[in-house]
């Protein structure tokens, strides 16, 4: 029987022309080759299974090649290449870098890289996941990296670029490696089932190609256990039993559930899921990436993003076309939150089962956003606030009839259930404020204008301020104590001596050694003599003017701060003193005090 090679090997590119998806790499190459300006040293990075070695052993068969074509690519007939194809040559040396990592491997290369090749033009290096060489092994190799012999070339192929020492990377020439797409693995799988003679559909090998992630070698592997699996004739759906991929129809079905707001249905579409053997967080995947698609339908300039085929694309079309993009958006949104917080979830089930109920009732949230927008819901709120503004006007006299006359009577709220006997106020001057038990007396309230009333909204804070300061402002100004020196210096007085009552000495210290001068009808100034009082007193600023505001009753009074010379002005309290001074005070009053500071061996240090 003949021995079966995989398909990653039978179909290996053998020529720049064959390698799938990397002609930016293999068009700078050929140039190079053609123009005879090739580096001595390559580094090719990028993913695995994305061609890496392969141009690596391409590149190094067309240099030595004896009959390179125009277009720059090795004869296949000549000696060279048909020792490197046999595998016999001795211009290519294949080192892997993972079992070749020691300083005493290096030394053996670069001993071997003094001899001039035996045929041929150059003697080539290829070394494979060098980023896997120690850090003794790359000093080793750098000083030949950088000046290596004229017929010698070095090729580095990594996946991991950033393991590289920056030494190394400033001595290669680096080539970038992209992953392949899925429509140019498609071709090239399609290529492959015709030679072999195996009969698949479209659908079958795009599944491969988004389950490969842009890795070629990945994608003929698979390709190979699939034909295995189906004897040679790859569906759509065997290829999803194989897979163990996730139906798009399911995604379908679950949209059109959340378009008509049947959770039911939704949380069924879930189970079935569940029940086949897919995980949670492969739902949750797929659903967004499904998500995903349908907002990339919405402009046609995005929509070979997609890479679906054809018939996917129109169901994909339809589906966008009946759900609008705030939705999808906001859906998107609670997908995102859902799968974060999806590890932390015990009951995970539950918690994937939440997510589908607020997608199931997204649509009307959504709706109703766009009718307020739109202006439908906007009247009703309108009437509604100003229904709310009305029940405030009436409910503030109430409030002011209950704080104005409380020293009189007692207050019964309506809600009361107190046994008392029922009573009634009569109220002139507005027919809308209306109050019921409480004592029998008269008032009189100013009139409210009806233009007045219209200006009241609940956003207005200052509106509703002096709504509630309107009763009691006559009664606030007759209450009004004037703005004297005597006066002031009495209440600034009487708030000194609350720090001195509690004990605060140095507080009251600095209040009291400030001086306090009236400049306006309503404005007192205090007077600092050391920017250390002014900050002190700065703090107690909110204090100070509410103090004052309460003292004189009027809510007009304005504090100012000034600092001046203390020669300026006579200070008539004792200045604040220091510890140490207070000590020292202490000493000459009471000589026991130093005896026993000198006792207790204490220093003075502030």
């Amino acid at each position: 029987m003949e021995n079966f090679v995989v398909s990653a090997r039978k179909y290996r590119p053998q020529d720049f022309e064959s390698v799938v998806g990397q002609s930016h790499i293999t068009t700078t190459l050929k140039n190079a080759i053609k123009n005879n300006q090739l580096a001595h040293a390559f580094l090719f990075c990028g993913p695995r299974g994305v061609g890496k070695t392969t141009c690596a052993r391409i590149l190094a068969k067309t240099i030595n090649c004896e009959n390179i074509s125009a277009f720059s690519e090795a004869c296949n007939v000549c000696q060279s290449c048909r020792s490197f194809n046999e595998g016999t040559s001795f211009n290519i040396h294949e080192l892997d870098g993972a079992s070749n990592n020691t300083v005493e491997d290096m030394r053996s290369l670069i001993d071997q890289v003094r001899f001039v090749p035996q045929a041929g033009k150059y003697k080539v290096y290829i070394i494979d996941e060098v980023h896997m060489l120690s850090q003794s092994a790359f000093n080793a190799f750098l000083k030949t990296l950088e000046e290596p012999p004229p017929f010698a070339i070095f090729i580095l192929a990594t996946t991991e670029k950033h393991k590289i020492i920056p030494t190394i990377l400033s001595r290669c020439q680096i080539f970038d490696f992209k992953r392949i797409t899925i429509q140019d693995t498609v071709k090239h799988l399609r290529q492959i089932c015709t030679k072999e003679g195996i009969e698949v559909e479209t659908d079958a090998l795009h599944l491969i190609s988004q389950k490969s992630e842009g890795c070629m070698r990945d994608s003929l592997s698979i390709l190979d256990k699939i034909v295995s699996f189906t004897n040679g004739h790859i569906t759509y759906q065997n290829t999803l039993e194989h897979l163990n991929i996730l139906d798009y129809d399911y995604f379908f079905k679950i949209m059109e559930a959340f378009l008509q707001q049947d959770s039911a249905k939704a949380l069924l579409i879930f189970d079935e899921i569940l029940h086949k053997g897919f995980e949670s967080d492969n739902f949750l995947d797929g659903f967004g990436e499904f998500i995903r698609n349908l907002l990339v339908c919405k402009d046609d300039r995005v929509l070979h993003l997609m890479e679906v085929t054809p018939n996917l694309e129109l169901r994909y079309k339809k589906m966008a076309s009946q759900a609008n993009t705030a939705f999808l958006i906001a859906s998107l949104n609670i997908l995102n939150d859902t799968s974060i917080n999806y590890r932390l979830a015990r009951n995970k089930r539950l918690h994937i089962e939440v997510g589908i109920i607020k997608l199931c009732y997204l649509l009307q949230a959504v709706q109703l956003i766009s009718d307020e927008q739109t202006g439908e819901v906007h009247k009703k709120k309108v009437t509604d606030s100003q229904v709310e503004s009305k029940k405030l006007r009436q409910a503030i006299p109430r409030l002011q009839v209950k704080e104005t006359f409380s020293h009189l009577t007692e207050f019964h709220p309506l809600t009361s259930n107190s046994a008392s006997k029922s009573r009634e106020v009569k109220i002139t001057g507005n027919p809308e404020y209306v109050l019921s038990e409480s004592p029998i007396m008269e008032i009189n309230l100013p009139k409210i204008d009806s233009s007045e009333k219209e200006k009241v909204k609940l956003t207005s804070l200052k509106s509703m301020k002096n709504q509630l300061n309107l009763p009691i402002t006559n009664n606030a100004h007759s209450n009004i104590l004037p703005l004297t020196d005597q006066l002031v210096n009495e209440k600034w007085s009487e708030f000194t001596n609350r720090f001195r009552k509690e004990n605060k000495s140095t507080a009251a210290n600095y209040f009291e050694s400030a001086q306090l001068n009236i400049k306006l009808p309503n404005e007192i100034e205090i007077i600092s003599y050391n920017i250390v009082q002014l900050r002190f007193i700065e703090t107690e600023k909110l204090i100070i003017s509410e103090f004052f505001k309460k003292e004189f009753q009027t809510p007009s009074i304005l504090i100012s701060m000034k600092i001046e010379d203390p020669g300026t002005f006579q200070i008539e309290t004792p200045l604040p003193i220091s510890g140490k001074e207070q000590l020292l005070r202490m000493i000459e009053k009471y000589p026991n005090v130093k005896d026993l500071k000198d006792k207790l061996n204490l220093e003075i240090d502030y």
